[in-house]
């Protein structure tokens, strides 16, 4: 999609170009509101997780759902309940009210929150809407990600019912498909949100390739944040908590102890959390690859720069994630670390999306350049 010079609209001219600019701003604020609001809720989300709240509400009450219990009868019955699962009789059969409160309020806090999203997204979507504010090349999108917001709601009790019969804890299958829902849900708004700003000035690539590497580097991203999940779904995190070798050795032995073989990949805490060192490293000798040749094949660029914050992202996330392990994955930089992952997805969207510019608008002058 070619980038765009609002001819007048910098000037104050007024006409339809000044109108669609003025209605992308509009677009843009409710966008960035949706995304902080994203991005609070996946760290609600981890917090939970670390606190072992995630099973506290044993029912799904869409609507009903949002009023807490009010009364010591309505506490008790919410603590009955919790009672018949296995988290309760083999990890917390000494936990007394007060305590049961503690995780409750956690995961009410994540359900409400994403609750509070919906509307967040939708009304606004639909006034837009109504209005004509919402450009055709974006109606398709939007509601994609209306829909895929429902979905979410479904995946996430799909979560939590895989801990209430036979587990103490929920699938780590089903906990990174949840979270990796999430994170399309927010790339996909931010996506948007960067490709309705304008570009003042348009930098060629630094080679015809750039974009497919940002491409590739938004891509280790989602598979680093899938490998995150299962390392928090295995409690692998705690375990092996030493860096830069991991059971004495830089690869560690055992790592395909089960059968079949494949399924280590996903089930054995000891390989999957060998696969997200690995995937931060890879991770990291890309991103500064691609930082390294921007510069020096198109220095001063905007291109560059993002590049340049890209890499040294991910270079912070890694050291997040180092610290996270030596210390065992205490609730603060556990949270941290899952912050720093949402931080290095948008910026790698970002960047992605930077090489495509901005959407073209109707009767725009393509800049040139």
């Amino acid at each position: 999609m070619s980038d765009i010079t609002l001819t007048g609209v910098a000037a104050g001219h007024h006409g339809p170009l000044a109108a669609q600019a003025r209605d992308r701003r509009h677009l843009r604020l409710w966008l960035g509101i949706v995304i902080l609001a994203l991005f609070a809720l996946v760290l609600v989300g981890g917090a939970t997780r670390l606190t072992e709240s995630g099973l506290s509400i044993t029912e799904w009450k869409p609507i009903h759902g949002v009023i807490p219990p009010l009364s010591q009868a309505d506490w008790e019955q919410e603590f009955d309940l919790y009672k018949r699962i296995p988290q309760y009789s083999q990890l917390n059969s000494g936990m007394d009210l007060d305590g049961f409160k503690t995780i409750f309020w956690w995961e009410w806090a994540h359900r409400l929150l994403a609750r509070s999203i919906g509307l967040i997204f939708a009304v606004p979507l639909l006034v837009f809407w109504l209005r004509g504010k919402i450009e055709p090349k974006l109606k398709a999108p939007l509601l994609g990600i209306l829909a895929l917001g429902g979905f979410q709601g479904f995946i996430g009790w799909w979560m939590v019912s895989s801990g209430l019969v036979n587990r103490t804890e929920v699938s780590q299958y089903r906990l990174a498909t949840h979270l990796i829902i999430a994170c399309l849900i927010y790339a996909a708004c931010v996506w948007i949100f960067r490709a309705l700003k304008v570009d003042k000035r348009r930098d060629r690539p630094p080679t015809r390739y750039s974009v497919h590497v940002a491409a590739l580097i938004t891509l280790l991203a989602f598979v680093q944040i899938y490998l995150g999940a299962l390392v928090a779904g295995l409690d692998a995190g705690l375990s092996y908590n030493t860096w830069p070798l991991m059971d004495g050795a830089i690869i560690p032995g055992d790592l395909f102890l089960r059968e079949p073989a494949w399924i280590n990949l996903f089930e054995n805490p000891k390989t999957v959390q060998f696969l997200h060192r690995c995937g931060a490293y890879l991770l990291l000798i890309v991103t500064f690859g691609h930082m390294i040749a921007a510069n020096i094949l198109a220095p001063g660029s905007t291109h560059a720069r993002g590049a340049t914050h890209l890499a040294l992202g991910v270079l912070a996330q890694a050291a997040i994630g180092i610290t996270t392990l030596l210390l065992a994955v205490p609730v603060g930089w556990g949270v941290l670390h899952q912050a720093g992952a949402l931080v290095v997805l948008a910026a790698s969207v970002m960047h992605w999306r930077g090489y495509l510019g901005s959407l073209s608008l109707p009767g725009a002058v393509p800049a040139k350049g």
